[in-house]
């Protein structure tokens, strides 16, 4: 049996499942599942399988993606790049930004190093908004006058 096949057998199990957990909701109604506490077990377990299903993800497509990049070493190489780059965007908007000491509506204060970080941020999405908008203008006029 190959992991295709192996692959499909699993997903047709967890989907069963997760169809039975969903009719049994379903039949149970909002007001049985508010009212009484063990009738909230089927949600528990419903979320049980969404965290395994989601962590069975993450960690198949972490691991394809990196077995992808150490095989091609023109691939490691331009993800090492890319990666260079946001992080130069990340360290230009930090250095960007000023934090400020501020009283929060709850009353308590957000610390300077907390408001620098949340500047930052913000800094450096508009950095990367410009960046992606300014490559596509770049990339759209090049094609337009090549034709």
């Amino acid at each position: 049996m190959n992991i295709q096949k192996i692959i499909k057998i699993v997903a047709l199990v967890i989907g069963l499942i997760a169809v039975f957990f969903l009719v049994r909701i379903m039949m149970l109604g909002d007001e049985a599942i508010e009212n009484e506490v063990t009738n909230q077990a089927v949600l528990d377990w419903f979320a049980n399988l969404a965290y395994v299903v989601l962590g069975i993800a993450t960690v198949s497509a972490v691991v394809f993606s990196l077995v992808n990049l150490v095989s091609h070493p023109d691939k490691l190489k331009k993800a090492l790049m890319s990666l260079g780059v946001f992080a130069l965007v990340l360290i230009v908007a930090w250095f960007a930004s000023s934090g400020v000491e501020t009283e929060l509506t709850d009353g308590e204060m957000l610390s300077a190093n907390g408001s620098k970080l949340i500047e930052a941020g913000i800094k450096a999405f508009y950095i990367l908004i410009l960046l992606a908008a300014g490559l596509m203008l770049f990339f759209g006029v090049k094609k337009m006058l090549s034709k």
